[in-house]
Parts: C-alpha cells; structure tokens; sequence
C-alpha cells in the first residue's frame, strides 16, 4: 500500500497564525494544549516561538489514554527544561480539581488575569477551559477544526480565557508526524486515507511487540467488517478501528519517547 502524504493547513489556520501575535499581547500567560500520546508532534513550534516572552504552561491533555511512565517521564523531560506541565484528563473531577489549582498557582492566586489557550487542532483546549470554567462553555467535539474563531470566556471574577483556532504548522515534515496527528484526530478524516494511517500505525506497533494492536485483516474480520461472506471490508473497517483507539480500546499508548539527556 502507498503511504500517501498528509497535509492540511487551511485559510482560517493561516489567518489565525498572522493573528497570534497581537492576540498574544493581550494576555498575561499562554496555556498550550498537547495530546499525552503524541508530546513531540503534538507541538507546534510556531506557538512557541510566538508566546515566548509570556509565562507558559503546558498540559498534556488525554492522559488517560496515554501511558503513564512514558507520561512521567515526558513530565520529567519538561521539568528539566525549564517548563512548567501537568499532565491531566480534564473530563474527571479530581483532575480538574488539580489542573484549576495548578492554573491558580501559575497565575497567582486571586489575581486577575488573561490567558490565551492555544495549540494544535483536536488537542483539548475547549476541553481545558470547560474544566477550568468548571461548566461547558466552549463547544468541544471528537473532531479537527471545531474552533475557528477567537472566544473570550470567563471563568470567575478574575479570570478571561481566550479560546484560539487549533494551528497546524503550514508543512507537516515527516511520514512519522502525519501518520500520528491524523491517528490522534489532529487532521480531518477528508484529508488522509483510514487504511493507509492504520497501517502505518500497526506497523509501528508490532516493531515493539504491542500484542494488543491486531492488524487491520484481523481486526475487520473480528468485526464483521465482511462483503458477500469472504471480501475483507477494510476501508470501513480501518475507520472502526481509529475510532476504537482513540477511546482506548487497544490499551493506554504514546506514539513517541522524550529526547534523551
């Protein structure tokens, strides 16, 4: 099968990009979002160059289906370099709880502020703020390019949240990074091809022995993904099976290690 290439960097993404700058010095620290499962690609260099001169904190969104030594030692990894991160799954109480005392100790308790929450498309920051408003506030959905607009919302007497358009880098370099920000949902499902990005990611998975994670052929058959009794329905099977990982059904997973020290 052809590994065909992945790319999307829309008119709105690149208008919010131009934007980001000014947007930036209207608040007082920068939240950046990144997906648990994939640290490094999950991270676009752009936003961290453009909110370098703000105090930044950064989450690993979707813990709970990443795994939690590979989780640590990311953590570690961002301690060491200076960076302030927690690692959450902001849909459960307790790390909400965490992640709005961890949000207070950053800011300052009890001083009023703005922060601007950004990252990559489908990485968790309407999720973010939902936990951090303690109510449903912004839209979220399981979904690349929900939020395309800038939204202000306010989370109690002292703080505004601003909720950015998620921002891809214009290229993304490498097989590796496609393959694994269209797995995570980062990329809309029209532009990359199920079967080819579930093969990609199978592959790289019995390269380290992950009995958990059938092959596509095993997984449509186990599935009744089956035409005319003995014709493998791959295509609809392969998006089945994105779907199935991403709630988790494979076990807990990260795509990839920190740098070593």
């Amino acid at each position: 099968m052809s590994e065909a290439i992945v790319q999307w960097y829309p008119g709105h993404m690149a208008r919010a990009m131009r934007r980001l700058g000014d947007d930036v010095r209207l608040v007082d620290a920068v939240v950046e979002a990144v997906d648990a499962r994939v640290p490094h690609a999950g991270a676009n260099p752009s936003l961290e160059r453009i909110a370098a001169g703000k105090p930044r904190l950064l989450v690993l969104t979707r813990a709970d289906l990443a795994d939690p030594a590979l989780t640590e030692r990311w953590l570690d990894f961002y301690r060491e370099s200076g960076r302030a991160a927690l690692a959450v799954d902001a849909k459960e109480r307790p790390d909400m709880l965490r992640l709005r005392a961890a949000f207070s100790a950053f800011l300052g308790e009890g001083r009023r502020a703005r922060a601007l929450v950004l990252g990559i498309p489908n990485a968790g920051k309407s999720t973010l703020i939902n936990a951090l408003a303690g109510k449903r506030v912004a839209r979220t959905e399981d979904r690349a390019g929900v939020t395309r607009a800038v939204q202000w919302f306010r989370v109690g007497a002292q703080l505004e949240l601003m909720d950015t358009a998620g921002i891809l880098v214009p290229k993304i370099e490498g097989a590796d990074a496609q393959w694994k920000l269209a797995l995570v949902g980062a990329v809309p499902r029209a532009r990359f091809e199920a079967e080819d990005v579930v093969a990609r990611f199978t592959r790289w998975a019995a390269e380290r022995g992950l009995a958990a994670v059938p092959d596509l052929a095993t997984f449509a058959q186990s599935r009744g993904f089956v035409r005319r009794g003995t014709i493998l329905d791959t295509h609809n099977a392969a998006w089945s099976f994105l779907k199935d990982w991403n709630e988790g059904k494979f076990g807990r997973m990260t795509l990839e290690e920190p740098p070593a020290p």
